[in-house]
């Protein structure tokens, strides 16, 4: 254990599946505890800026090909693989940012639909926290040391990205619904695979209505849903974790499986913060330990 490894968390799920809820609890958990993450999204490792992917999907659909911003070939996972190893190793790399809407884009002078230039990490920190669509794919999984699905059912997820597309992107339905269409066999192919390998995964499931989720006018809130909670044995055993525990401290859940808990959909944010609060503290202090070792050892060298 001498030498450091930086820990990687990623957050893997398709686009509108709810990610950044995730993230806002890792915020919180990353406060609380006074670690320094660097949060990257996978929309940072697109391949084409908007008007490029325009035209992209345009050529793939007359040469008889699907092309899809799930699709490897329109993302650059081995720039993200490489990003994740050099971190891993030494606690910086090389990132950017997708700039979605005006507002992200304006202070730096760029259209939205672009990217930032490359740049080199510079701050210290003790964690990479990545979200997005590809966390778990085969390039990138050697290096994560924990990784997360969220996974609502896919009507659900559906709505979600209507009504997301709509309102901060501007959209309109039909636009978005060809979007979808178009993408449902990388989504079967690249996504889905990816939650066979989390560590955990967190999916919501509707209590109300949504057969049609294309003329749905509404995302159905946390009170009207349920959040399936599946944890991989791997991890009960590695951090002790205790469902029953927790079933008894979250009002009106049960547990499925041995290693699934059921909970009100208000409460996942709770359950989120309870459950990868300690497995983060774990990751951060083993780092840091092994830092200190490879200190004493370098310290006690230059002694001899």
């Amino acid at each position: 254990m001498g030498k450091r490894e930086f820990p990687i968390v990623a957050v893997t799920g398709s686009s509108g599946a709810g990610t950044s809820t995730v993230r806002d609890a890792f915020s919180h958990i990353f406060y609380r505890e006074g670690i320094q993450a660097l949060m990257i999204e996978g929309d940072s490792y697109h391949r084409y800026t908007r008007s490029e992917m325009k035209k992209a999907t345009k050529l793939a659909k007359q040469q008889g090909r699907n092309l899809s911003h799930f699709s490897p070939e329109a993302n650059l996972l081995d720039d993200l693989a490489e990003m994740f190893r050099k971190y891993k190793a030494t606690g910086q790399g090389r990132i950017r940012y997708y700039l979605h809407n005006e507002e992200e884009a304006l202070p730096w002078g760029l259209k939205p639909g672009t990217f930032t230039p490359w740049e080199t990490t510079k701050e210290e920190t003790d964690l990479l926290l990545y979200e997005g669509l590809h966390g778990g794919m085969p390039e990138v999984r050697p290096y994560v040391d924990l990784l997360i699905g969220v996974v609502p059912i896919i009507n659900l997820e559906w709505i979600q990205k209507i009504q997301r597309d709509n309102q901060t992107r501007g959209y309109d339905t039909e636009t978005t619904v060809e979007a979808i269409k178009r993408r449902m066999d990388d989504y079967v192919e690249h996504i889905t695979p990816q939650f066979s390998h989390t560590d955990i995964n967190f999916q919501r499931i509707p209590t109300v209505d949504t057969s049609n989720p294309f003329i749905s006018r509404e995302v159905p809130s946390a009170d009207e849903s349920l959040v399936v909670i599946r944890v991989k044995k791997r991890i009960i055993k590695k951090y002790h974790i205790d469902l029953v525990y927790l079933k008894h401290m979250i009002e009106h859940s049960f547990i499925s499986r041995r290693n699934t808990l059921v909970i009100p959909g208000t409460k996942m944010a709770f359950a989120m913060e309870v459950l990868l609060a300690p497995i983060i503290e774990d990751l951060v202090k083993n780092s840091k330990n092994a830092q200190r070792v490879k200190k004493k050892k370098k310290s006690a060298r230059q002694d001899d």
